[in-house]
């Protein structure tokens, strides 16, 4: 059976030494740029080449979370963190940015990549793409059930890692623009404000209607193993070091011995929870049990004794690395010591010689205990070999010395990095994209209820679930039709691969991707792509990769400034959302479910309420929800800042007939003031 790495955060380096002491057979962490958790400490250059140095010497792999979306300016700074890290000797780097990943693979291919969770990969085809791209490993979506993770495995040969313990985000990680949307801090860019955690109701249920229960699936390790998981991944680089000591702790225990002492649970559970755990998504059991927020008594019970309890058990050095030891002494000759890890090995001689014993000789047996003294240091040995010939003395201060000697020869070895070092990938700033001067007018629908308004429009997407009659009726009319594949793809592969298909039997040629998993199915029935919002298009080298993975255009991220999308270059035509309720969340698991009424009354929308009274609208397709923004974005009348764009959309979601063509026609100037709308992002950006 799989034995998996247990993978813990380190949002400094005393959350990373306790991970290594605690037993974890690899740590995560970020730099001080371009890291999805911009608010833990983090590490300098300097403070991860000695993190790294610490996790060499004692057999721990080190990955870089270098998983936020990188502007063209940025990417040069990226890039030599990147290579600098490679020369460090850094296991892998974690990314989200598809532009970042395509340079790397291209100029730095020895350097490992892991998708990260915020590329939303959640069905074969996606982690098969990533596969194919040349990444070793996927983060999966934490949404994920058993079985869903188990199809994956069996379909695809990356590796795939899970996250097993920490905080669960209300949205699909990499689809939340809540924060970015409301204060101009993106998720994206490692700035989230958390206003999921805030109040919040739903038609008269919780007041935190969007904060979910810690993730732990501690007790599933077993059978996370037996589905093909390689890394049970532990979140929480913002958490206290006690934090990170009591979660890797809990997952070796579960992992080596089947079960989890009650002293480990009793710690982790106190030391951090949110009225309790979940093991919702992973059971398939999305229900209002998964609901929680922190409270008093949560805060309360990570008391100072119990910290401090917790860190006194990681104060000492873990001796775990196993050595095996070779000492031999004759009288008239230097004693010497040799000591190997399996690798590495290392020779020390005495400065002193050894004497004929005039009373009591070395013993093997003493010999033995000095050389086995270890403590303090990461080596544990395996083996001890004596070799003494005759009576000979040799007193244990020169064994002791032998002993250290010999040690610190070995970490100086271990901590090196044997890799030639590397240039930093170059690149350029873009010259500014120029397009063809027409710029098209497309829809998107989350029904079939299309007003011949939109007849005239060059490109019209609803749903691939559409019933088919539906689909045929719109083809007769007239429309210029395309299909969506949805956002969420949770075990719906299938369904997808025999939509795309009756599609193309009605002549439907052209389809919207919003995931990466969508990518392969739609090519293999010889569909034209085209990118959305949702695959994060955030630089040049981002629609690079997409023109090489044969996508006729793509919507550009709403995060990004008109001016930023203006200084785009590249040759893949491109477009922007000008209309629509900009979709803030995509989740898995609705409130509504716990709301008066349920499912039942909610007919697929139900209305969110903040502590302003905003109103927000959840809108569900029956497998994922998406929560919309309280106004509608309007930049119609702002297009030529954008500058060369070859199509733009309106984005439909909860309008009815009448405002589908109300919002986007005969717009004035004294429409725009007596009516409540956003400019979005695109004037004001995101940090």
């Amino acid at each position: 059976m799989n034995k998996a790495e247990i993978l813990a955060p380190a949002g400094g380096m005393e959350s990373l030494i306790a991970a290594v002491r605690s037993g974890a057979d690899a740590v995560y962490l970020g730099a001080k740029d371009f890291s999805a958790r911009s608010s833990a400490q983090n590490f300098s250059e300097e403070e991860l080449n000695e993190a790294i140095k610490y996790c060499r010497l004692n057999g721990t792999k080190a990955y870089l979370t270098l998983n936020t979306l990188i502007t063209d300016r940025e990417l040069p700074s990226a890039l030599s963190l990147a290579a600098s890290a490679y020369n460090m000797g850094i296991d892998a780097l974690i990314i989200q940015d598809l532009g970042l990943a395509k340079i790397l693979r291209d100029k730095l291919p020895e350097l490992p990549l892991h998708g990260s969770t915020q590329m939303s990969v959640h069905s074969p085809m996606g982690a098969k793409l990533l596969y194919d791209l040349g990444f070793k490993r996927v983060v999966l979506s934490r949404e994920m059930t058993l079985g869903e993770i188990r199809e994956v495995h069996e379909k695809c040969p990356i590796e795939l890692e899970v996250f097993v313990h920490g905080a669960l985000c209300m949205c699909v990680s990499g689809q939340c623009y809540f924060s970015a949307v409301l204060g101009s801090r993106s998720g994206n860019r490692g700035k989230c404000a958390q206003p999921c955690r805030l109040p919040f109701s739903l038609n008269g249920g919780s007041d935190h209607a969007l904060s979910l229960k810690d993730n732990s699936l501690i007790n599933h390790i077993k059978d996370l193993e037996n589905a093909g998981v390689s890394s049970l991944k532990i979140e929480g680089r913002m958490k206290r070091p006690e934090y990170v000591c009591a979660a890797a702790k809990a997952c070796v225990e579960a992992r080596d011995f089947g079960f989890v002492t009650d002293k480990t649970r009793d710690n982790l559970e106190k030391v951090f929870s949110r009225t309790g755990f979940t093991d919702g998504y992973i059971l398939g059991k999305r229900t209002g049990d998964m609901f929680g927020r922190r409270t008093k008594d949560d805060v309360t019970n990570a008391d100072s004794r119990l910290l401090k309890d917790i860190a006194n058990s990681y104060k000492s050095e873990y001796s775990h690395v196993p050595i095996d030891i070779e000492f031999s002494a004759k009288a008239g000759e230097a004693p010497k010591i040799e000591i190997t890890d399996g690798v590495s090995k290392v020779t020390c001689a005495a400065d002193t010689l050894a004497e004929t014993a005039k009373n009591l000789p070395l013993t093997q047996e003493r010999c033995e205990e000095n050389l086995s003294k270890t403590g303090g240091t990461p080596y544990l040995a395996r083996s001890i070999s004596v070799h003494i010939s005759g009576n000979v003395s040799v007193p244990a201060k020169v064994i002791n010395s032998l002993r250290r000697d010999a040690l610190q020869k070995l970490s100086n070895k271990r901590t090196q990095c044997r890799r030639t070092p590397k240039e930093p990938p170059k690149y350029e700033i873009p010259m500014p994209y120029r397009g063809l001067g027409i710029t098209q007018k497309r829809a998107r629908f989350s029904d079939s209820d299309i007003p011949d308004f939109f007849l005239n429009y060059d490109l019209v997407f609803v749903p691939l679930f559409t019933e088919e009659k539906e689909l045929e009726r719109l083809v007769r009319k007239g429309f210029s039709l395309g299909v969506e594949i949805p956002r969420g793809l949770f075990s719906r592969e299938e369904k997808v691969k025999n939509a795309l298909k009756g599609a193309k039997k009605l002549g439907i040629t052209h389809a919207l991707i919003t995931n990466l998993g969508g990518i392969y199915p739609a090519k293999s029935e010889g569909f034209t792509l085209h990118g959305d919002f949702s695959l994060n298009i955030f630089n040049t080298a981002a629609i690079d990769f997409l023109e090489s993975l044969g996508f006729a255009d793509t919507a550009l991220s709403f995060e990004l400034t008109s001016r930023q999308i203006a200084d785009l270059g590249g040759k893949l035509p491109r477009g922007v959302i000008s209309y629509g309720y900009l979709p803030l969340m995509l989740s898995r698991n609705c409130p509504g479910r716990t709301a008066k009424g349920g499912c039942k009354s909610c007919k697929g929308s139900s209305v969110l309420q903040d502590r302003y009274g905003e109103s927000f609208i959840f809108a569900c397709d029956g497998n994922c929800t998406e929560l919309l923004n309280c106004v509608p974005l309007f930049v119609g009348d702002k297009l030529e800042t954008f500058g060369s764009l070859d199509f733009h959309i309106h984005r439909f979601s909860v309008e009815n007939s009448v405002e589908k063509v109300e919002k986007v026609s005969g717009i004035s100037s004294e429409h725009l003031k007596n009516n409540k709308i956003t400019r979005g992002l695109y004037f004001r950006g995101v940090k």
